[in-house]
């Protein structure tokens, strides 16, 4: 991921339509780009999601979460408010995948679980920019989302017992972000970090009221961020 980062950078940087952003005359890009009432576009990103934790009870032993990257990719429809505020909706698709760790286990079978997640998100967000200057021109973006995960298994007769760990279909959150736009000469990029915050538990807690696994979850809410690039 860090490569990967450092490539979008590099490359950047090193272009001659990035390095015309801060000449102290640069040729405007898409002059009329942010004058339009609609504008739509699309983004492609990272992801790397994590779970928050409450318990019922003060064990001293947390669950494990190994986190790993995912991908997600969507369509942005946005309308204009003013020279500096923009509604838009990213609704996109989402795949992330974490493993849990049980404590109190002896064999792996039983403390590990898998938890493969596809979400389709409807986020709807406000987009506060700053006034442009050259080419370029920072914002920050904040609202609410929806989200429903097709790999649930909400509506499943097994449990971990099973080794089945079962989650809520539909989420709703907020999340919070900052980026940055960038006119080149065909087309206005933008990359940005996203920070995303569940404020629906998302458990559904084993049969078993007493379950070595779901026994002392108070709630489950997913944590993570997003690195997005779009391009409008």
């Amino acid at each position: 991921m860090k490569n990967i980062l450092l490539f979008t950078m590099l490359a950047l940087l090193t272009s001659t339509s990035s390095l015309a952003q801060f000449r102290k005359d640069p040729i405007l890009n898409l002059q009329n780009e942010d004058k339009k009432f609609l504008n739509w576009g699309y983004y492609l990103g990272f992801n790397q999601y994590d779970f928050q934790f409450e318990y019922k009870n003060d064990v001293g032993q947390d669950i494990l979460v190994d986190k790993s990257f995912g991908f997600n990719v969507g369509l942005i429809g946005e309308m204009r408010i003013n020279e500096f505020l923009d509604a838009r909706f990213e609704p996109g698709l989402l795949y992330t995948a974490r493993t849990l760790g049980f404590p109190g286990f002896t064999t792996q079978v039983d403390a590990i679980r898998e938890v493969k997640s596809t979400y389709i998100r409807f986020p709807l967000l406000i987009k506060a920019s700053a006034k442009r200057f050259g080419n370029w021109k920072p914002f920050v973006v904040g609202g609410v989302y929806t989200s429903m995960n097709l790999g649930s298994k909400e509506d499943s007769l097994d449990d971990n017992s099973s080794g089945e760990f079962r989650m809520k279909q539909n989420v709703y959150g907020y999340e919070l972000g900052f980026g940055i736009d960038i006119y080149t000469e065909y087309f206005k990029f933008s990359p940005s970090i996203r920070g995303v915050f569940a404020l629906t538990d998302e458990l559904v807690p084993d049969d078993d009221p007493n379950s070595p696994w779901t026994g002392n979850i108070d709630a489950m809410r997913t944590r993570g961020f997003f690195i997005n690039l779009t391009f409008e």
